[in-house]
């Protein structure tokens, strides 16, 4: 059994671990929580599908640093955003608004040069230029294309007026039973 230092109660384990909004924060204190409440590593491993070494780390970590040394940690390394800064994701809001230079739609990568551009540096990775359309609040909306051939809205509605025969259906498969020919036999016998 793994000892876990009393920083919080169990109940307080409890308590963290469903109410945390951060998916990464809420698996770390549920596995202290667990292992708090008497549960062995393994048992822990099966529950939580993390690895022993990590879930013991966690507990190390737990047990030196307290709560604060859960969650994920990279989010609160004292740095702030280098790409996605709040002036420019506000010049971006405000771009979006007409369409790209090149016509068209909006794209990753047509933010990522974007933000290039008014940061000065020489490449944005395309990953960023998704990033920021989220940040701003955009989503994926890309119109279906148009078939070139299609034909015009009222050639279309007098096809289907005109159009008697049914379209032609895929035919229907064979229905197949089990075979007759000798008695089931059993293969899982040993």
């Amino acid at each position: 059994m793994t000892t876990i230092a009393a920083h919080l109660s169990v109940e307080a384990l409890r308590e963290r671990y469903v109410s945390s909004s951060d998916a990464r924060e809420a698996r770390h204190f549920q596995t202290i929580w667990l292992l708090a409440k008497g549960h062995s590593v393994g048992k822990v491993v099966e529950m939580t599908s993390f690895g022993r070494r990590w879930i013991e780390q966690l507990a190390a970590r737990y047990n030196a640093e307290g709560p604060e040394s859960l969650g994920d940690l990279l989010r609160r390394n004292g740095s702030g955003p280098s790409v996605l800064k709040l002036d420019v994701l506000e010049k971006l809001r405000l771009r979006l608004n007409d369409p790209p230079s090149d016509g068209g739609l909006w794209t990753s990568a047509k933010v990522a040069a974007f933000l290039a551009r008014e940061l000065g540096l020489e490449k944005v990775a395309v990953q960023r230029g998704w990033e920021a359309l989220k940040a701003c609040g955009m989503s994926i909306q890309t119109p279906r294309p148009k078939n070139p051939k299609s034909a015009a809205p009222d050639e279309a509605a007098a096809l289907k007026k005109s159009s008697k025969t049914p379209s032609p259906r895929k035919p229907k498969s064979i229905p197949t039973g089990r075979s007759r020919s000798s008695r089931a036999t059993n293969i899982g016998s040993g």
